[in-house]
């Protein structure tokens, strides 16, 4: 793969903080149309093929909702005050241009604070903080701010994918977009390849950057009989960045199928068997109490559920230049469609 599919071009384009994920998600359910789809009340959605009631049903689970801001205050000035949505390095945000999602639409803004100029000589060397920043639209005062924004509205950064040369690709929320991506392309090869003996479901869940929400709701009602997560890992061909902590899986090299305490072993045995037999590129990562994903919390909704995780390197996570490469991708895409099509009605998946 060496140039970015629309579907995932599109998903994103759109913006989609945890808590206001519609945009993306409606981007995901317009390409779900060819699977049964539903959605719940905190707006994951679902999309199923596969004969009704066909077991195991195996859910594969990708989250949609990316880091971003939310506005708490608005200014005699016209300036606006955010805190957090997800895990933020203020670092980053400092300079860059933004999206408000106001009641009209989308409003630009820029993220500043007081200029070097006229910072005191501790403060230069001081890490900057969200409390020092501010979103300035501008607006002329606090009345045609508030035209515009609301307190409450959503922001993301404003910056669209770029297409980097062999293969790769540099965007805004490609964790978990590319999750959802993969979890939704997989299900319609399957679809369109035929030969499915179980049940197929592929999730978009909401809410993961701010507790894995979306997923802990969707495990409960959906009742999978075994899970994959798909989500991103940090890639370990980046400065600074230790193999002997993380393991081995750089750009390009593949898939990254995780096994550690609170995933399936047998999930992962058969997640990796996929892999030899398709010739499939792909690296192991290990984890030990927790994954950082949706797998922890679905591997201990309602009774349990056997759950594995697929990873897609990844550099500069968290930040509104996150790197992939593209091949890494559809790597990830073939893992989980060869994954399903294996499963039958046999399967133990007893620990």
């Amino acid at each position: 793969m060496s140039e970015a599919p629309k579907l995932l071009d599109d998903l994103l384009g759109a913006p989609g903080p945890s808590g206001y994920e519609g945009p993306a998600s409606q981007v995901w359910r317009r390409a779900a149309s060819f699977a049964d789809l539903s959605t719940d009340a905190l707006g994951s959605s679902v999309a199923r093929i596969g004969d009704e009631g066909a077991k195991p049903l195996v859910a594969v689970v990708g989250h949609i909702d990316e880091i971003g801001l939310v506005i708490t205050h608005v200014d005699s000035n016209g300036f606006l005050y955010f805190a957090p949505i997800g895990g933020w390095d203020p670092q980053i945000l400092l300079g860059q241009r933004v999206e408000v999602q106001g009641p009209n639409g989308s409003v630009i803004g820029v993220v500043g604070r007081k200029p070097i100029h006229l910072l005191k000589e501790e403060q230069r060397k001081s890490v900057v903080e969200l409390r020092d920043m501010h979103i300035d639209i501008g607006a002329s005062g606090e009345q045609e701010a508030l035209e515009r924004a609301r307190v409450g509205d959503p922001v993301v950064i404003a910056a669209d994918p770029v297409e980097l040369d062999a293969g790769r690709l540099v965007s805004r929320s490609l964790d978990d977009r590319i999750g959802a991506y993969v979890a939704l392309e997989a299900l319609r090869r399957v679809h369109e390849r035929g030969g499915l003996r179980v049940g197929m479901a592929a999730v978009a869940a909401v809410q993961e950057e701010i507790g894995s929400h979306g997923a802990r709701t969707t495990a409960y009602s959906l009742e999978p009989d075994l899970a994959i997560a798909v989500d991103v890992t940090h890639a370990t061909d980046a400065p600074g960045v230790e193999e002997k902590e993380l393991g081995h899986h750089p750009l390009g090299s593949g898939a990254v199928i995780a096994r550690g305490s609170t995933l399936s072993p047998r999930i992962f045995e058969l997640l990796s068997e996929t892999a030899d037999r398709l010739d499939i590129p792909h690296t192991i990562e290990a984890s030990g109490s927790r994954t950082s994903t949706d797998a922890d919390v679905i591997q201990i909704a309602r009774a349990g559920i056997p759950a594995g995780l697929v990873s897609i390197p990844l550099r500069y996570m968290h930040s509104p230049v996150e790197l992939v490469d593209l091949a890494d991708v559809d790597a990830a895409v073939e893992l989980v469609a060869g994954f399903a099509l294996a499963l039958d009605g046999e399967l133990d998946l007893t620990r």
